[in-house]
């Protein structure tokens, strides 16, 4: 049996009628952009979060970058973050000039190592940015406490994260701003990109929702220049017939994870999840780590099951980062990636299949059976 990795096409078939009739209703309305497609899904959305505010924009790419231009951090400025993630996350603090500080991570959940950010504060600190990586969350009442003292802002960046809490409370009770994105592959994905700032200041979603429409309330009035990042009416159409499943497929996601975790546990030289018992995760992905792992994902793979990794080169050590970082750092983060070389994505969608999941666990049980 071949196994994929993400089966966005089983997703499909199960909503089909309604994403037809969600895109027949804005194809006739002709309202393309800032429709009211869009502040039906922005309303929904955040609503769905449990926070006052979501900004529809492009992408999540962007999501962080009006972010930090609505924030003020710019050159000069210092923002904290995680080396083990996507480059869009750092991308956009070299976009407004400011300067990326690597923060450690967790050996155990990759996620932000919050005791490691006081060295790393200076004068010129404006924010941390913590990663909520496959759809892990974490400390966010302890990170809170830590940046609330010292006057920094957090920025979320959940775009592996829709859904994900901390003590049953929405991320946005603890941080200033979160970001997503609505890549097709996400937990709640577009047909296209799609972005979204979500936020319980409504100051700050005023200042992002005209920096994402050239500066302006109104047509043709500019009050500064922005940008143009859109979310448009035919992507928040299909996330807003998706949204009202989100609930059951991230149930869905934390089935499979624990049948995972019910049939590969215990086995030697295998490290499964860690999430905090605190946290809610919605498993985006599933991530092992094993010094096989590249024979263990070239065993799959002749069974055909598909793997990923995410990400096997931290950002420090990416050649778009050589003249940035400096040998202290690529020094004190040489664990970092050591860890990337032991990590293997293993397929993770909420439609997946008993037999599926079987297949996937019988599999691996078997390397490391017959081949450690």
């Amino acid at each position: 049996m071949s196994v994929p990795f993400l089966d966005l096409g089983a997703q499909y078939r199960l909503i089909q009628p309604e994403i037809s009739r969600a895109l027949d209703e804005v194809l006739e309305s002709h309202a393309f952009i800032k429709g009211p497609a869009v502040a039906d899904f922005e309303q929904s959305y955040a609503d769905w979060l449990g926070a006052k505010e979501c900004v529809g924009v492009a992408n999540g790419t962007d999501a962080l970058f009006l972010t930090f231009k609505a924030l003020g951090i710019g050159p000069g400025d210092q923002v904290i973050t995680v080396p083990n993630t996507f480059i869009a996350t750092t991308e956009m603090i070299s976009a407004t000039g400011a300067q990326i500080v690597w923060a450690d991570i967790s050996p155990d959940t990759y996620l932000m190592d919050i005791s490691s950010l006081e060295p790393l504060l200076t004068e010129r600190t404006k924010a941390i940015l913590p990663v909520l990586l496959y759809g892990n969350i974490p400390d966010m009442e302890t990170l809170a406490a830590f940046a609330k003292e010292r006057g920094l802002y957090i920025v979320a960046d959940a775009a592996q994260a829709q859904g994900a809490k901390w003590n049953g409370r929405s991320l946005t009770d603890y941080c200033d701003i979160a970001t997503y994105s609505f890549y097709p592959g996400k937990n709640l994905g577009a047909y296209g990109d799609a972005g979204a700032v979500v936020t319980n200041d409504s100051r700050l979603a005023e200042r992002i929702r005209m920096l994402a429409n050239h500066g302006r309330k109104e047509k043709y009035i500019h009050q500064f220049e922005g940008y143009s990042s859109r979310l448009d009416s035919v992507q928040a159409a299909v996330l807003s017939v998706k949204l009202r499943y989100l609930d059951e497929w991230n149930d869905a996601r934390r089935g499979v994870a624990g049948r995972y975790a019910e049939e590969l546990s215990g086995i030697d030289g295998l490290a499964l999840p860690i999430c905090s018992p605190e946290a809610l995760p919605v498993y985006h992905l599933y991530v092992v780590r094993t010094g096989e792992r590249d024979h263990l994902a070239a065993f799959l793979k002749e069974r055909g099951i598909q793997t990923g990794i995410h990400y096997p080169l931290p950002l420090p050590f990416q050649p778009a980062y050589e003249e940035k970082v400096s040998p202290e750092d690529c020094s004190r983060l040489e664990y970092v990636r050591r860890i990337s070389d032991e990590i293997l994505s293993l397929p993770m969608f909420p439609e997946m299949t008993q037999e599926q999941i079987n297949e996937v666990c019988g599999a691996v049980r078997a390397f490391f059976t017959h081949h450690c």
